[in-house]
């Protein structure tokens, strides 16, 4: 792959922040402007057995949402069917997490490719065993880090911490993205406000809560301002 490609890496605060709905809104944002783009979910547990094998909901996403087509295992090659830590689940399994598999992944992604968008799993320090985190792995890859933050009572502590994490491990936080988990959140404003400030990274965008999962499909990326960080 040639380094114009630009290799975006989605983390969050915890599970269920809607890593996967900023990844597909960073993706149609760059659809829009013109860029081919990837998504991939290398990683991912709670998958559903198919007549086609294990297929997870996120990685489908990310699949319907980017420009360029690639099979299913490359965009997600390592799979597990309970919704469990995957380490947990690849132990369960006698198996264990082959991030060998991760870089296949990357590297069949074609050099024509604008913006690369790969989501993780749970949060900044998902394990691939029980002495050893992806959050490695993505910093050593230099990938540019985008954190979304759940927004709810507790999420001040959960996004100042994840982002020292983040910068503790020497990768590059370019931006933290607000995604509102319900629709009447009890002083807004003043936590994006505390954020803006404790964070050293820039608000890239703050997502709406969608009532409807079409809302979410249609919508999602008008909230973000993405333009001069994905200007090539």
């Amino acid at each position: 792959m040639t380094n114009k490609t630009k290799k975006i890496f989605i983390t969050g605060t915890d599970t269920d922040v809607g890593k996967t709905v900023v990844s597909c809104a960073v993706l149609d944002y760059a659809n829009n402007l013109g860029l081919k783009t990837v998504g991939l979910k290398p990683i991912a547990a709670g998958c559903e057995l198919t007549s086609t094998g294990l297929r997870n909901e996120d990685a489908l996403l990310l699949q319907q949402h980017a420009s360029h087509q690639l099979a299913y295992q490359i965009v997600n090659p390592i799979a597990y069917q309970e919704p469990i830590a995957p380490h947990i689940a690849a132990l369960k399994q006698g198996e264990s997490i082959d991030l060998a598999l991760v870089d296949a992944s990357v590297n069949q992604v074609p050099d024509y490719i604008d913006v690369m968008v790969i989501e993780g799993a749970g949060g900044w320090h998902l394990p691939i065993d029980n002495r050893h985190y992806f959050s490695s792995w993505v910093a050593e890859n230099k990938l540019d880090v985008i954190l979304v933050v759940g927004i709810k009572l507790g999420c001040l502590n959960h996004a100042i911490l994840s982002a020292q994490a983040i910068l503790h491990s020497d990768a590059n936080l370019v931006g933290w993205i607000a995604n509102s988990l319900s629709a009447d959140i009890a002083n807004y404003d003043d936590m994006i406000d505390t954020l803006t400030v404790a964070l050293s990274a820039p608000l890239m965008g703050e997502m709406p809560y969608f009532t409807s999962i079409e809302e979410k499909n249609e919508k999602s990326a008008n909230y973000l301002n993405l333009t001069s960080y994905l200007s090539l």
